[in-house]
């Protein structure tokens, strides 16, 4: 019985587990895209596990497997977490970041882990998948803004010609909205410190991503209104497609 009941529970769990996430057809086979929690996420694609900002605990990250690939975006805790990153596997990961985050992800990491220090605006590749680093930073980029240019990235994926864009923490700055060909864009949205959501509409609509999802939206109070995002976004293109999923 008891064998029984934790079968069904397991089931119950996958099932929920799957309701978050999407796979989606790239010229390498499937790409599945995994919600997380607040501004974190992971993929597998093309036998590949690649994290985005781990955070919030190891154990969310537990069916991903160990990683190949861990981006992370910028130098506060919820992009660059310490403790979430010294009890994730990293034995045969690479992890790609702004040279920020390598001084302070230095000290608490093994010295045997794999950083790859990737500045604003460079391109690398990593076993198949082109990886570009984008700015990432508020408006105006005056001294003292929590996010100056030049320190954190956002990223532009190409994995097996499906062009996949995480913001990072940033406001609707020119580098994303002249962005072209963009399938798959995670987008953050949490006044004061990134945008609202009239911004990250704005943004969104003038880059004109196939897919959308609104994200990194906890915010002082509460958090960002993604229904009313999503309104405008259909509003002022019906063809893109608004995911809404279960960030928190």
């Amino acid at each position: 019985m008891k064998k029984t009941l934790l079968l069904v529970l397991l089931v119950i769990a996958g099932f929920r587990t799957m309701a978050q996430s999407d796979s989606y057809g790239t010229g390498k086979g499937r790409l599945d895209v995994h919600p997380v929690y607040h501004g974190s996420l992971w993929l597998k694609w093309n036998g590949l596990a690649i994290a985005i900002d781990p955070y919030g605990g190891a154990q969310r990250y537990e069916a991903m497997g160990q990683p190949d690939l861990v981006l992370i975006t910028d130098i506060h805790g919820d992009h660059m977490d310490s403790s979430t990153l010294v009890n994730l596997d990293l034995r045969k990961a690479t992890l790609i970041l702004p040279q920020a985050v390598k001084d302070r992800a230095a000290a608490f990491l093994p010295e045997t882990t794999n950083l790859q220090v990737l500045p604003n605006n460079a391109t690398t590749s990593f076993k198949g998948i082109e990886i570009t680093a984008l700015p990432m930073y508020n408006l105006p980029d005056t001294p003292g803004v929590r996010h100056p240019k030049g320190r954190g990235n956002g990223y532009v994926l190409n994995l097996g010609g499906k062009r996949v864009y995480i913001s990072g923490d940033t406001e609707d700055i020119p580098e994303m909205r002249t962005l072209k060909a963009i399938d798959i864009a995670f987008i953050c949205m949490n006044k004061p410190f990134t945008m609202d959501i009239n911004q990250a509409a704005g943004a969104v609509l003038a880059f004109k991503p196939a897919i959308v999802y609104p994200f990194h939206f906890r915010q002082p109070g509460g958090f960002s209104d993604v229904n009313e995002f999503a309104r405008i976004v259909k509003a002022g293109n019906p063809a893109i497609d608004v995911r809404i999923r279960k960030w928190y």
